[in-house]
């Protein structure tokens, strides 16, 4: 073992924006085809097992002990629609889900109903190291089902359809679709069962085509709805949960149009012309719509930071026709609204926690909130599909209680726990202590700091510690249940979550205070958590670690860049670490949509703030902390080269022996390994280089060979 890191070589190249000009040596590694870069990555992994080969066992025992919290066997709580209850299930050894179905048949026990497996995507996994599914939706009349498969991490899917009587998959597989699985997004059947609706991608990854295919037709006939042309909007396609609509939503980060076409079609009928605008778009005006009965309810922030409800008739969505029926609230800001036939949920978030508003359909009447058993939880609304029901089908977990598929009954106030995730190796949670920490930022605000570890640790200064953010993107980062940081946990780690701005923890002004030419408080909110937990004792320097992805990977990386001093390791997993070279390419995925968020480097005073921060383009000669950086061949969010730009560069830098190891898979995309023992094996190595880094006694091999 030579313990030697590679060193990538360096080819000048020369930027020049605004009359300045920047040289990148590592410009290069962008070539994904180039054997250099090939070589280069290989040989980045050759020298992290090398590194951290000594910890093979360690690793072998976390993923041991992460898999014994996973029951081998298992299925997810049914859920009813129509006259049939779906749900998925696992089988010892395999990798992947199998969905399955049950009829309504009104049996006293379910168990006794006999199960029709309607997929299996573990042989859909057959002969590839990736699998994903985007999209799985089955027909109106339940007798097919529509799913989108990836097999290289790209983000890019095939459209496939599925008789359930006979097994048989349709002819014709439809390329170059997007969505995403668990919100429904991409894929939508018309009311006839024989008609779908999906979306395209242009060259830059960008959703912006919707076509309408009838089954057995020549998907190249297949009819062009709508094309969104301004580069900046992206598209995405729900159908409604009524079933009556398509939502077409055309979007930035910080701006929605919402369109919507009848599923009610027929042959003959133009569903081009169809296709109405219910909210057309503004400059920095948000809306999302839900259906209910002969209305349109629209949740928008027009004049209304913290979001308003206002109601427009379906047979005229006209804007002057609007009807405010919930105005703004200075301390809540809502976030989703659900519609049933005889209440109204609102899904809400008051002091950094979601809460659940429910009423009458006039959003006024018979208000009441579902009361919440912990001071601090995590609160996801399920799909709740059967817009009849009185049954409101919500997701629960705080950082010691596991995931909990939750019925409440609206009418009764009764709350259900109708399945709470089983932990097979033993879980009891009054082992551990939850709390909840303020920090002071430099402008004088205050962040919330969510702490979970096992009770009996000291406040000594000297206790491991980890420390985790985002602050993206008006993404709140909830304090839910993760069985696998018990292995943190139970030896002695703390783990803390930082509340910080960027995110919507707080609230929506939380989110526009760290955002564009706000975006360093995104960074300062976090420096000045770590700050307070090693003035409060719960760690020291020497014991803290910092950690986050995508974009809490450019959170971490900026801190690091920062404030070099201020922890001992860094895990960067899919890191968006050279924000200026990306955001001044148009041609990379996802580039132009997030002008909004970020600003564009065409404008002098965003590329100024922008580079100003930008961790690739803020390395000095200086000492660093240890630094774990992951990525994926395939990533369409954040392409492979950034990371190993960014650990090319800093490893030329740094003036200490800490080491930087990147971690290249050649097989995934932006998510990581699919398949849930391939994705523990990812997570074991990250948890055994932060143990190295922060508990254990002999410490890391450096560059030279010897220990640290």
């Amino acid at each position: 073992m030579t313990l030697t890191p590679p060193i990538a070589n360096k080819h000048p190249h020369s930027i020049t924006q605004h009359g300045q000009t920047r040289i990148d040596d590592y410009f290069w590694l962008r070539e994904r085809d180039n054997p250099d870069t090939t070589a280069y990555l290989k040989t980045e992994n050759a020298y992290l097992e090398e590194i951290l080969g000594h910890t093979a066992a360690l690793q072998e025992q976390l993923f041991q002990e992460m898999k014994g919290r996973i029951p081998e066997s298992d299925a997810s709580a049914p859920l009813r629609r129509g006259n049939f209850f779906y749900y998925t299930r696992m089988e010892p050894g395999k990798q992947y889900p199998i969905y399955c179905r049950k009829a309504n048949a009104g049996a006293a026990n379910l168990q006794d109903i006999p199960e029709e497996v309607l997929l299996d995507q573990n042989a859909l996994a057959e002969g590839h190291t990736y699998c994903a599914l985007g999209g799985l939706e089955v027909s109106p009349d339940h007798s097919k089902l529509a799913y989108l498969l990836d097999t290289d991490g790209g983000e890019t899917y095939v459209l496939h359809v599925k008789y359930f009587q006979s097994g048989v998959l349709l002819k014709e597989a439809i390329p170059n679709i997007w969505g995403l699985l668990f919100a429904r997004i991409g894929l939508a059947w018309a009311q006839d069962a024989q008609t779908l609706f999906y979306s395209t991608l242009d060259a830059a990854h960008r959703p912006y085509r919707l076509y309408r295919h009838r089954l057995g037709d020549d998907p190249a006939q297949d009819t062009l709805i709508y094309e969104e042309s301004d580069a900046l909007f992206s598209m995405s396609i729900v159908p409604s949960r009524s079933g009556a609509y398509l939502w077409v939503n055309l979007h930035t980060t910080s701006c929605s149009e919402v369109r919507c076409l009848p599923l009610a079609w027929q042959p003959g009928e133009s569903s081009t012309s169809a296709l109405k605008t219910i909210v057309a778009r503004q400059p920095f005006v948000e809306n999302e719509v839900e259906h209910q009965g002969d209305r349109f309810l629209i949740m928008t922030n027009e004049g209304a930071q913290n979001f308003r409800l206002m109601a427009a008739l379906v047979s005229d969505p006209q804007r002057e026709n609007w009807q405010e029926i919930l105005p703004e609230r200075a301390d809540v800001t809502l976030e989703a609204v659900l519609a049933f036939q005889n209440d109204l949920v609102l899904i809400e978030r008051k002091d950094g926690l979601r809460q659940v508003r429910l009423s009458a359909p006039d959003a006024i009447s018979q208000v009441r909130y579902v009361s919440m058993p912990e001071a601090a939880y995590t609160l996801l609304p399920d799909q709740n599909p059967e817009a009849g029901t009185r049954t409101l089908r919500f997701i629960y977990s705080s950082l010691v209680t596991p995931r909990s598929v939750i019925d409440y009954e609206m009418a009764e106030g009764h709350w259900e726990t109708v399945k709470q995730d089983v932990i097979p190796s033993g879980y009891d949670a009054s082992f551990y202590q939850t709390e909840r920490l303020y920090a002071t930022a430099p402008d004088g605000q205050r962040v919330p700091i969510s702490l979970v570890y096992r009770k009996g640790i000291q406040r000594n200064g000297q206790n491991p510690l980890l420390l985790y953010g985002y602050g993206s993107y008006g993404f709140s980062m909830d304090p839910n249940f993760n069985s696998n940081r018990l292995s943190l946990l139970d030896r002695g780690i703390i783990f803390a979550l930082a509340h910080i701005r960027g995110g919507a923890d707080l609230g929506r002004a939380w989110y526009e205070d760290g955002k564009l030419l706000k975006k360093k408080n995104t960074f300062t909110d976090f420096i000045a958590c770590a700050e307070h937990l090693i003035a409060e004792n719960y760690t020291c320097r020497e014991k803290l670690g910092i950690m986050g992805g995508s974009a809490g990977g450019l959170l971490v990386g900026a801190v690091m860049a920062m404030r070099p001093d201020l922890c001992q390791a860094v895990v960067a997993q899919v890191p968006f670490v050279d924000i200026v070279s990306t955001m001044s390419d148009p041609t990379i995925p996802l580039t132009t949509a997030e002008y909004d968020q970020w600003g564009n480097p065409d404008d002098p005073q965003y590329f100024e703030y922008m580079i100003s921060y930008s961790p690739y383009d803020n390395l000095r000669a200086t000492a660093y902390p240890h630094v774990l950086l992951t990525t994926g061949l395939y990533d369409p969010r954040v392409a492979f080269w950034e990371p190993a730009k960014f650990c090319a560069k800093l490893r030329a830098l740094k003036t200490n022996d800490n080491l930087v190891l990147l971690k290249t898979d050649f097989d995934v995309g932006h998510g990581g390994a699919t398949g849930r023992y391939n994705a523990l094996k990812d997570v074991a190595l990250v948890y055994a280089f932060l143990l190295e880094c922060l508990i254990s006694a002999t410490g890391l091999p450096n560059q030279q060979g010897g220990v640290q």
